[in-house]
């Protein structure tokens, strides 16, 4: 959770707390029916509010004017880290439009990803069996073919000129089970492929090769206003210039680990034999 995040939603908490005024946490937490821990960690920022739950203190401290407000915060709080269990309460497709709405307002794109193929570059079948383990983790509706057909729809992008893509892989994640051999083959083909795209510069880190920081989790750079980093429990939309500049430094200290050209050819070719031998 990031610095950022956690200073607003004590900002949010300490607000609540001056709503409450001089009625005590118990007091407050019998008129809305709530353990008084819960009234405690919403105070304290030890917990993050939902809109019903604002809505409920306005009122609860007589006080219904200031639910605006209130959730006026939560939605700047929210900028910043956007849980998946409330992003994809209506399945994976409307996650993909509103990441395709940030491709389109985007002339450079620079990626990270150290565990599996970028989307931008998924076949149909890898990306059906991404989104049906996703869904399956985050116990979320099964829109399964509807996001795969939201992300072909994005991969259009890749052919429009005047647009960049600067994407690094880390070797490991070409090797990552995440579909049938035979899938993971075609998806390493489709790798291939788009090595001399005029639109696209694929890297690849060797696992042997020396890296100047750790390969953590996989993040996005649009031009230089925001950058979405991937948790396991949310997405982390960054717009401050500090958060776009660090993320910047390490796609930056990234790239000069990565190879190119005949050399991501090869490693991708080696990966590829690997999948071919187990079909």
């Amino acid at each position: 959770m990031t610095t950022d995040f956690q200073q607003a939603r004590e900002a949010l908490g300490r607000r609540l707390r001056e709503l409450r005024g001089t009625a005590t946490q118990r007091e407050l937490a019998a008129v809305l029916g709530w353990p008084q821990a819960k009234v405690s960690k919403l105070e304290t920022g030890r917990q993050t509010a939902t809109p019903e739950d604002l809505m409920a203190w306005a009122q609860a401290t007589g006080q219904p004017a200031t639910a605006e407000e209130l959730r006026a915060r939560l939605q700047g709080l929210e900028t910043h880290v956007r849980s998946w269990r409330r992003q994809l309460r209506a399945g994976h497709r409307p996650v993909q439009d509103a990441l395709t709405v940030e491709y389109e307002q985007s002339a450079v794109l620079r990626a990270w990803q150290g565990a599996m193929v970028v989307g931008i570059l998924q076949t149909p079948d890898y990306a059906r069996h991404v989104f049906s383990r996703m869904a399956e983790l985050q116990q979320s509706p099964r829109d399964v073919e509807e996001a795969v057909r939201a992300r072909m729809r994005r991969q259009e992008l890749l052919y429009q000129p005047g647009r960049e893509f600067h994407l690094i892989l880390w070797e490991a994640a070409l090797l990552a089970g995440l579909a049938p051999p035979d899938v993971l083959a075609a998806q390493l083909d489709r790798l291939a492929s788009v090595i001399g795209l005029d639109t696209v510069r694929l890297g690849i880190i060797p696992l042997s090769a020396h890296l100047s920081v750790p390969p953590a989790n996989g993040f996005w750079l649009y031009d230089e206003r925001l950058v979405i980093v991937e948790e396991w429990h949310a997405e982390l939309w960054l717009n401050d210039a500090d958060s776009v500049a660090l993320y910047g430094r390490v796609w930056e200290t990234l790239d000069k680990s990565a190879v190119y050209g005949t050399h991501a050819r090869r490693l991708i070719g080696r990966a590829r034999s690997h999948f071919t031998d187990l079909a």
